[in-house]
């Protein structure tokens, strides 16, 4: 391992060839370099396989004694191989500065990145979606796989806990309304329709998309940021080697949880936004509480009601997808966790208002208006 690098000459099949020998380490270089580069051509190839041992700057001596020379390097074992080429990969050249690029190129260059990353995550997500299908109809066949403790530890989670910070902002955003409504309904002497604005607008559309957008920065958050440090930490894959699937055990708990308790907060979000508006009309509009709940009654039909909560459980589903599959594709570092957390809270909140908007369509198409 300690002897020298030799360097000699031969004549093969009328060229000259280059033989190299001996130990290529930094420490037993000596002069070889500078014999090297006195070496003229025209050299038909570089020979190493007497080298007993190589390093990365032997490597490095050999391909610029090569590239120089425009010979071929012959006679390598596998890592050597490996090692000349891994080398050679650092002597591309590069620009210390970006090429410039006309400001209309790289906004279409953008776009067309963020259209495919759409359009993969959509696929993703589709493929999720069918995963949870295929894992929920598991569960079905074998019940006993059926984690009911987590689930209602999941409940907790997603329901109990959300209970006050959910209530204080319907609370507010009753009151909200109620004040902008008769702001503007005072110019035509109409403050009475106050309470047909808060009671249909909470039921129909506010209170159960503000408390989906709520579940969403909360529990969506939450799914992401578990999923992805348990990615990180090898515990998902220690769970399909002891052969749990980590679609039943971690993925269709949280996703029943939210789909549960979706259309129950968001019916209670709808009541406390009533309360609130209530409030608003009986301290500034001077309306008693028993005329606003008669009044309610009157104008907010029944199918209001059914509309939100036919949406909840979509949006449970969706605020679930979202965090669980962000949070299965952290990968490499601990940063994509907070990245793919913030994905996941944002993925739910677009998706939630688009399918929003397709219901509005949806229901006003069937007469439920």
């Amino acid at each position: 391992m300690n002897k020298a690098a030799e360097l000699t000459e031969e004549q093969r099949d009328g060229g000259t060839v280059i033989r190299l020998s001996g130990n290529l380490a930094i420490a037993c270089l000596h002069d070889l370099p500078a014999r090297l580069d006195a070496v003229q051509g025209p050299i038909n190839a570089v020979d190493v396989s007497q080298v007993d041992h190589i390093d990365t700057i032997g490597a490095w001596t050999v391909h610029s004694a090569a590239k120089r020379l425009n010979a071929p390097i012959t006679g390598a074992n596998e890592d050597a191989k490996r090692l000349i080429e891994a080398v050679g990969t650092l002597d591309e050249p590069f620009s210390l500065r970006p090429d410039k690029v006309s400001p209309l190129t790289r906004v279409v260059g953008q776009i067309g990145d963020a259209v495919i990353s759409a359009g993969t995550t959509l696929m993703g997500l589709l493929g999720f979606f069918g995963a949870s299908l295929v894992a929920a109809w598991g569960l079905i066949r074998h019940p006993s796989r059926f984690r009911v403790n987590a689930v209602v530890q999941r409940f907790e989670v997603v329901g109990v806990s959300a209970l006050g910070i959910i209530g204080l902002m319907s609370f507010l955003i009753g009151i909200v309304i109620a004040q902008q409504g008769s702001v503007q309904l005072r110019q035509f002497g109409m403050e009475m329709l106050t309470i047909n604005l808060v009671g249909r607008l909470t039921f129909r559309e506010l209170g159960v998309l503000m408390t989906a957008i709520m579940v969403a920065g909360r529990s969506g958050s939450a799914f992401a940021a578990q999923l992805g440090t348990m990615k990180l930490t090898e515990e998902i894959d220690a769970m399909r080697t002891i052969g749990v699937s980590p679609m039943e055990a971690l993925v269709m708990p949280r996703t029943l949880a939210v789909v549960v308790m979706m259309p129950l907060l968001g019916f209670y979000a709808s009541i406390v936004a009533v309360i609130g508006g209530g409030f608003l009309c009986a301290v500034a509009l001077d309306i008693p509480p028993i005329t606003f709940v008669q009044r309610l009654r009157e104008v907010v039909p029944i199918t209001d009601l059914w509309v939100g909560l036919i949406k909840a459980p979509v949006f449970g589903i969706i605020i679930a997808l979202s965090g669980c599959y962000q949070g299965m594709q952290v990968k490499a570092n601990a940063e994509e966790v907070g990245l793919r957390t913030t994905a996941a809270v944002v993925q739910a909140i677009f998706l939630v208002i688009v399918i929003d908007a397709f219901f509005a369509v949806f229901f006003t198409w069937v007469g439920w208006n």
